[in-house]
């Protein structure tokens, strides 16, 4: 290991302790010399990494007294409860999208919902693939069953029970990606036209399928720390013919919030006083930065009205494509769309994901990729209050890699990508999380890559950049109908 990765580790070790409270605010830390001791490195490498930590802020040095945690700054409020147009309307924004997702911006990938590819505890799945790849005479070669790899399903099922979700394997449907699974809900339970009530701001994948679909997008008022508003909600359903419900009550996209449990209940309830289907995303639920895990919207469903998807494409690797479908008393017509729209999904991928889950590699990244994102949630929130212009506000997230980052009403998220693209950055605006175009004054920071330097500059001119431009209150950027 170089001396580079290890300052890098020691200063996310010790970053990590006071994040956990083993060091509190004003607590003396250990002596350089002590660390040196206790992590058996050289004093250059624990100089190295108690000099990050105070660029950081999270530490400060006293003359003869050694290093201390440094007092806790105020945090930056949450952002505000979203206003949206709340009346269905016609989602367009594909452009942006298209632009985003096939766009440039690599170099942090600040931009896009891309995990961490290069985490070490992933090793194990890329040799079960590669072994998987070399043997010629492998079943994974061939077609698979329609509703996906047995093995496969059944791992699934106790992935779900940790939600509280008690399913058997026939209750599963492997789909290509979580994308195909919130397809296949929205076809089996929508005809062009119809209403469906969304969280807002919502997923822009998600915002696409209802375009596609020719869908009316009808956007709730959400909390970025309780969710969705329920009164709001039960408004929308009494005065609107709403077909079904599009949620992220775990880990949400983009605001990163966990609905409370008795909120999750209360939705249940109020969708079946309505008699309208929910269909859950969970693609973040598992990544849920405290345990127990939180419990899924399925746990609770008694009449089959939850259609929940999921994938591995944000805990293992997107370019997996591997992700399910829970249907509840959907499953028949779930299936048949299934098979005329992929028939069966790619077979290598799911022998490979069952036995890395089989042999306790799944478990382990997890463990670890929930540690390293919620220390890199609070170190990117401290850049952000550090570098970004006064009045800013960020979410507070309880799990996944996705910070949300609410400016004064006259910046313009669109314009500021313009600007950025002269440094090889960029960020997802806010508009695309909106059927109407609403929050054009947000925008989302991906901090799923370990925390560095680059990483830190990179931010930091977002900040410069987001200030300047509300000093000279640029016109607002327009977005294509």
């Amino acid at each position: 290991m170089t001396r580079e990765k290890r300052y890098e580790r020691l200063k996310d070790l010790l970053a990590e302790r006071i994040a956990q409270g083993v060091y509190r605010p004003g607590d003396r830390l250990p002596s350089v010399r002590q660390w040196c001791r206790e992590q058996g490195v050289s004093m250059t490498t624990a100089q190295a990494s108690f000099a990050a930590l105070e660029a950081d802020g999270l530490i400060k040095a006293r003359p003869r007294s050694g290093y201390f945690v440094a007092e806790a700054r105020p945090a930056a409020p949450a952002p505000r409860v979203s206003r949206p147009e709340q009346r269905p309307v016609r989602v367009s924004r594909w452009e942006q999208v298209q632009s985003l997702v096939t766009g440039g911006e690599a170099r942090h990938g600040l931009a896009q919902g891309m995990p961490d590819l290069r985490a070490p505890t992933l090793r194990p799945l890329r040799r079960l693939l590669a072994t998987h790849q070399r043997d010629s005479a492998s079943a994974t070669f061939g077609y698979d069953r329609l509703a996906g790899d047995p093995a496969l399903r059944q791992q699934i099922t106790h992935l779900m029970s940790q939600g509280g979700a008690l399913r058997q394997a026939d209750d599963i449907i492997v789909t290509t990606g979580a994308q195909e699974a919130l397809a296949i809900a929205l076809r089996i339970l929508c005809q062009p036209g119809d209403v469906i009530a969304v969280d807002s701001p919502a997923f822009y994948g998600a915002m696409q399928m209802l375009e596609a679909r020719g869908l009316q997008a009808l956007e709730i008022p959400t909390d970025a720390q309780r969710g969705i508003s329920l009164e709001a909600l039960e408004l929308a359903l009494e005065r609107w013919p709403v077909k079904a419900i599009l949620i992220t009550p775990t880990c949400n996209n983009p605001l990163g919030y966990s609905m409370p449990e008795e909120r999750k209940r209360a939705l249940l309830a109020l969708a079946r006083r309505h008699d309208v289907a929910i269909i859950e995303d969970d693609v973040y639920g598992d990544l849920a930065y405290d345990a127990p895990r939180p419990r899924l919207l399925a746990s609770e469903d008694s009449d089959g009205r939850v259609l929940t998807c999921s994938s591995f494409s944000k805990t293992l690797l997107p370019g997996l494509r591997l992700g399910w479908l829970a249907p509840g008393r959907y499953r028949d017509r779930a299936l048949h769309e299934k098979y005329v729209s992929t028939g069966c999904s790619a077979t290598l991928a799911q022998a490979a994901v069952a036995e890395f889950i089989v042999r306790g590699h799944h478990a382990r990244h997890l463990a670890a990729m929930r540690r390293q994102y919620r220390r890199q949630a609070g170190r990117m929130r401290c850049w952000v209050q550090q570098a970004f212009p006064a009045g800013t506000r960020v979410s507070d997230p309880r799990g996944g890699f996705m910070l949300w980052v609410e400016l004064p009403e006259a910046f313009d998220s669109l314009a500021l990508n313009v600007h950025l693209q002269e440094h090889g950055l960029g960020v997802a605006p806010g508009p695309l999380f909106s059927a109407s175009g609403k929050y054009g004054h947000c925008l989302r920071l991906n901090f799923s890559s370990p925390m560095s330097d680059s990483i830190e500059t990179a931010v930091r001119t977002i900040g410069r950049l987001a200030g300047e431009q509300l000093q000279r209150r640029e016109p607002r950027a327009s977005m294509p109908a």
